[in-house]
């Protein structure tokens, strides 16, 4: 299969069924591979490898792995380049429910992949300083230590942008019945959740006392909203024309 033959051409109408069945391919395979990366990335390297609060742990525990801390900062870089035609693919999916909207969906999406970026600048720095690296100098542990928490803010920050998108993309959805309207207010309250964590961290001096609580408020809707998301671009994506199938 050449690349024409997935990525939806711009040119295309906003109600081809073709264009908007390649659009969804491009999303749903998108989604599946940001999908395996973000969570070997995040919870198999970054999650074992750094310790908030114990600076020392962490610089021992990514020098003894940093084969391991590379592959991760690896998987983040791809991951930040695979959200751009995800963008895309989304703009032009859900263009017919208004080409405007659909636009600032994407838009925000792209602010988001923005601060990853940002934020993957930050974790190659932290790994520099723990390790001793050029223009580390006498700093140690406790500045890689910092900018692991730089990393943490910077995609804090850029998840404010996703959610927003996702509140923008479900709108579409519940406005439009491109898509279910169930799963249209799952990506709203998924968005909502992303937003609402990004802001306690901010404003409350002792977020780690609700920590758990708020891990649980974003991770349960988003997994749930993105996960079913990703089945039905999928299935949108492959999904055998209705004509022709009469025909046959």
């Amino acid at each position: 299969m050449t690349t024409d033959a997935l990525i939806p051409h711009a040119t295309g109408r906003a109600d081809d069924p073709q264009v908007r069945r390649r659009a969804a391919r491009v999303a749903g395979i998108g989604y599946l591979a940001i999908f395996v990366l973000a969570i070997f990335a995040n919870f198999v390297v970054r999650g074992s490898l750094v310790h908030p609060g114990d600076a020392v742990a962490t610089a021992a525990d990514v020098a003894a792995s940093e084969s391991l801390f590379r592959a991760g900062l690896a998987a983040f870089v791809v991951v930040f380049l695979v959200d751009v035609p995800i963008a895309w693919a989304l703009y032009v999916l859900f263009r017919p429910a208004g080409r405007d909207r659909s636009l600032l969906a994407a838009w925000f999406r792209i602010v988001y992949t923005l601060m990853l970026g940002v934020a993957a600048v930050f974790m190659f720095l932290g790994l520099q300083l723990v390790t001793g690296g050029p223009g580390s100098g006498t700093m140690g542990p406790e500045a890689g230590m910092l900018m692991f928490e730089a990393f943490d803010y910077a995609w804090l920050v850029g998840l404010v942008a996703f959610g927003v998108h996702l509140v923008l993309l479900g709108r579409l959805i519940t406005a439009s019945g491109l898509a279910p309207t169930w799963l249209g207010w799952a990506l709203v309250v998924a968005g909502v959740a992303y937003g609402l964590d990004t802001m306690a961290v901010t404003l409350l001096p002792d977020y780690a006392a609700i920590a758990d609580v708020m891990l649980l408020v974003v991770a349960l809707p988003s997994v749930v909203a993105e996960l079913s998301f990703t089945a039905w671009l999928l299935v949108t994506g492959w999904r055998r024309p209705r004509v022709a199938a009469e025909t046959a």
